[in-house]
């Protein structure tokens, strides 16, 4: 809660930030992000290029411990599934196309989910 003048920061102004996780660590933050919305998404949830994204709204739900300094943030998720092969649409040489049957739909998304976390998809 104080001004960093470097990155524009000014006193109790509210900020954010944005972090890439893999692996099992990613595994084991999201399955603890499920478990708080129960296991349950929407079918909106999900995007048509077989990504999907959540919100919470208390981090202490996670098991994080309180802090009063820090205060009560909230936290979305967002996961995007790829099949191995992307790298042709960006590499420089022989670039290439990515096929439709190599991009993942909304239904491969959901049926994953379903299977590797047991969750309910509503509408």
């Amino acid at each position: 809660r104080f001004t960093i003048r470097t990155f524009g920061i000014r006193r109790f102004e509210k900020i954010a930030c944005s972090i890439s996780v893999r692996g099992k660590k990613a595994e084991e933050i999201l399955k603890k992000g499920l478990a708080v919305k129960e296991f349950e998404l929407r079918k909106r949830n999900f995007s048509n290029t077989g990504n999907f994204g959540f919100g919470i709204q208390e981090h202490i739900d996670l098991g994080m411990r309180y802090d009063p300094y820090t205060g009560i943030f909230g936290m979305d998720f967002y996961v995007v599934l790829k099949r191995a092969g992307g790298r042709v649409a960006l590499r420089r040489a022989h670039r290439s196309r990515v096929g439709n049957f190599q991009k993942v739909s909304k239904e491969e998304a959901i049926k994953w989910y379903k299977e590797k976390y047991e969750g309910l998809v509503l509408n």
